[in-house]
């Protein structure tokens, strides 16, 4: 063989026999993953062995994926039981509240609610918690039980548990204040700082029927308490249509800006008006405004 390399190779013996050693290293390299498994026959483990590695593998599995954190901050909490029950509004306890699915806050802000004065004197009132969802509203609207408020023993002489009503009386709404307007029953603090507001949009109201133009105080409301208010029209204010500036009119709510603005031009390029009849020279006020101005307006 080594003289068939030299033909092609100019080895020494030398060279030539370390060749050979280093072909015959990588001849055993490769049989080596063939032989090993022959020599070394195939491993088994014992039924012991196998069950030690089966437990290992299972602890291994419980463990959190990381250590520093203890197993039951990787478990999710447990669903409160919501339960339902008869009760009193006006009684029940923060726990309480917490049964129907309330979380601690919506509880204490209702508690709040109590401390503050509020009451609950009918089913409808629940609506004005805002802790309290329609959905939960509905399912808790046949356990409602509103305690009856008892009767003093003696005169003059209160019980805690009486149930406070307000006395009859009749409000004149053009001079009232909110403290009287709030002695008026079905009408709340709420409703006695709208009511007020409006009036001095309007600069009073002229009959009772406007107390429907106020946010919230619908038909039902008003025939509520119709019976308890008075209307003296006297105290309205008006405005001199002659005089007016925009600025007099911006503010009521019967007339638009566009209008105001019409009217002023209208006076300043014609003269003044000499009664309401005029208005309607005034191309962009239509009858329906005009009657509903007509009370506050004077010439």
């Amino acid at each position: 063989m080594m003289k068939w390399l030299n033909l092609y190779f100019d080895f020494t013996r030398r060279e030539f026999n370390g060749l050979m050693v280093l072909v015959s290293l990588i001849f055993l390299v490769m049989l080596w993953p063939y032989t090993y498994g022959w020599i070394r026959g195939e491993e088994t483990f014992t039924e012991e062995e196998q069950l030690a590695v089966l437990k290992l593998l299972a602890a291994e599995k419980e463990k959190p994926a990381y250590k520093g954190y203890d197993k039951k901050y990787f478990r999710y909490p447990a669903k409160k039981k919501h339960s339902l029950f008869v009760f009193d509004p006006n009684t029940i306890g923060q726990a309480g509240w917490e049964k129907f699915g309330l979380s601690p806050g919506q509880a204490r802000a209702i508690l709040k609610y109590r401390d503050k004065g509020g009451k609950f004197r009918k089913v409808e009132d629940l609506q004005k918690m805002y802790t309290i969802n329609d959905a939960l509203y509905a399912k808790l609207i046949p356990y409602v039980k509103i305690v009856a408020a008892e009767v003093p023993d003696h005169p003059g002489k209160f019980n805690l548990k009486t149930k406070f009503v307000k006395p009859d009386i009749v409000v004149e709404i053009n001079g009232a204040d909110t403290i009287e307007l709030d002695k008026i029953k079905g009408i709340g603090m709420s409703f006695a700082n709208r009511i007020v507001k409006y009036r001095e949009r309007l600069g009073g109201f002229y009959k009772k029927e406007q107390l429907m133009e106020v946010f919230g105080l619908d038909s039902v409301k008003y025939e509520e308490i119709k019976g308890q208010i008075k209307v003296d029209a006297g105290r309205v204010k008006k405005i001199n249509v002659n005089a007016a500036l925009f600025d007099d009119f911006k503010n009521h709510p019967y007339i638009r800006y566009k209008q105001v603005n019409a009217l002023i031009q209208y006076r300043k390029q014609h003269g003044n008006y000499s009664n309401i009849a005029d208005l309607y020279k005034v191309l962009i006020m239509n009858q329906e405004t005009i009657n509903r101005l007509a009370p506050y307006l004077e010439f």
